[in-house]
């Protein structure tokens, strides 16, 4: 593990636009694996009821340009269907090592299918089929109803069995199309804020807000950045 010097502080002047070095943030943590899922976030949602709920999932990209984050997911889940009724969200990334975090918050839409497709198609196997099995957030009487399911569902496509197989069969040469329960959301970033460690407690913060409007197809045209340093 990489280890870096303490209280690293923002650039000073800040930057007109805070994702690249959003961007470059979770690069180095993933690229320098500083913790285990360095590419962890922790992501709020409100469902309709108004009560916010709150959990972890992976981040696998931000795009600086146009400025959104991409996680994959059960659109039926508890986050999926809380998404449905108030698409909005939060998330936080703490990267403890490097004494960083950040923090967005903004719309949310679903990816491309396309981009579904093509990010299911890459993931092993067995996580696929787990992917087509779960039915997330729903109850299940028992750990080993799921897992005679998940072997019910081996046996329903035609792969080896999840149980027995080789842990290097990394594919069996079948194809396990995506679920149109599964897919990927775009969190646009209308709210920024980066958090570096300071001496004494002397955090250094900055926030930047945008004004977004949804252009359809799941775009969004935005207002220049605005920003502003903020007490720890």
């Amino acid at each position: 593990m990489t280890m870096h010097a303490p209280f690293q502080m923002l650039p000073d002047p800040l930057p007109a636009d805070p994702m690249p070095l959003a961007s470059t943030w979770f690069r180095q943590a993933r690229d320098e694996q500083i913790q285990r899922n360095p590419n962890a976030m922790s992501l709020a949602t409100t469902g309709a009821d108004g009560r916010p709920s709150v959990r972890v999932v992976l981040c696998k990209e931000i795009v600086a340009d146009p400025g959104y984050l991409l996680f994959y997911t059960n659109y039926h889940s508890c986050k999926g269907r809380e998404l449905t009724a108030h698409p909005w969200a939060a998330v936080v990334f703490l990267w403890d090592a490097l004494g960083r975090q950040l923090r967005v918050e903004g719309p949310v839409v679903h990816a491309l299918a396309s981009e579904s497709d093509d990010y299911f198609a890459s993931r092993p196997w067995r996580s696929r089929l787990a992917a087509i099995t779960s039915d997330q957030s729903a109850p299940v009487a028992s750990r080993k109803i799921l897992l005679e399911r998940l072997r019910e569902t081996a046996e329903r496509l035609g792969t080896p069995d999840p149980f027995t197989a080789p842990d290097d069969d990394q594919e069996p040469g079948l194809r396990l199309p995506r679920p149109a329960h599964w897919g990927g959301y775009r969190l646009w970033a209308a709210s920024v804020e980066l958090w570096c460690e300071g001496e004494h407690r002397m955090h250094d913060r900055a926030r930047w807000q945008r004004v977004i409007a949804s252009a359809g197809d799941g775009r969004f045209q935005a207002e220049p950045w605005q920003h502003e340093r903020l007490q720890p």
